[in-house]
Parts: structure tokens; C-alpha cells; sequence
């Protein structure tokens, strides 16, 4: 099967599945604000893996539980949304590539000089105009 048309389908899947998780009744999955990042299909279609990242979630444990238990909802839904043969099962991972890319940002945004003589030196964007 080709790779383009998996790649078509994982747009269409992550697309229909964030329009989806706002109709999610589980507080579990209510109380955090989710984002789809990145959705793989299988080639045969017949599961998908859905990474999702949580923001303001302190227990994403039961987000998870949350998400697993409402798969069969989204999964008929995504269904009825979706024109294929075979709906692919939900499987949910968490994905902390956000969070681990603003810890990044932060780090870098609170280096200081290695060398003492360096300390005067003011990059662009650190100028107040």
C-alpha cells in the first residue's frame, strides 16, 4: 500500500480524532488539554497508534485510562466520519516531546557564560530597541 495514502489517512484520523475528544464525556480525559501530535497507522489499517500530549494533566495514567476506555465511542465515530473498509483499533501513547522541547527552551534561556570576560556580550534578540 502506498506510503502516501497511509500518510493521507493519519491526517484524516488525527484530524477527526481532535474534533472527536472534545465530545468525550470522561473527566479523566475532560480535565487536561489534549493534543493529537502525531497519528500511525499500520499498512493494513487495522491499528493506529495515537500519541497524545497533555497539557495541565497531573495524572496521565488515568488520561490514559480515560482515552483506552473511550476508544470503542471514538473508534465507532471515527467510523461513521471516515470512509474505510476496516476502522483501525485506538491505541493511546503519551508523547512528553512538547514538554521536553520547552524544558529545552528554558534551559537554553537561562545559560549563562562559560567564560566571565563573555558576561557584557548581548545577542540580537536580547536587545531592547
Amino acid at each position: 500500500m502506498s506510503s502516501n495514502r497511509i500518510g493521507r489517512i493519519n491526517d484524516e484520523i488525527q484530524k477527526e480524532l481532535s474534533a472527536l475528544l472534545r465530545t468525550v464525556k470522561d473527566p479523566r480525559v475532560t480535565d487536561c488539554m489534549l493534543t493529537i501530535t502525531h497519528v500511525d497507522t499500520t499498512s493494513d489499517l487495522r491499528y493506529a497508534r495515537i500519541y497524545v500530549s497533555a497539557l495541565n494533566c497531573p495524572d496521565e495514567k488515568g488520561l490514559l485510562k480515560g482515552l483506552k476506555s473511550a476508544a470503542g465511542y471514538l473508534r465507532h465515530e471515527l467510523g461513521s466520519r471516515i470512509d474505510l473498509r476496516y476502522t483501525p483499533e485506538l491505541q493511546f501513547f503519551v508523547d512528553n516531546s512538547i514538554a521536553y522541547g520547552a524544558h529545552i527552551l528554558d534551559m537554553l534561556n537561562h545559560v549563562k557564560p562559560a567564560d566571565p570576560r563573555n558576561a557584557d556580550i548581548v545577542l540580537p534578540e536580547d536587545r531592547e530597541d
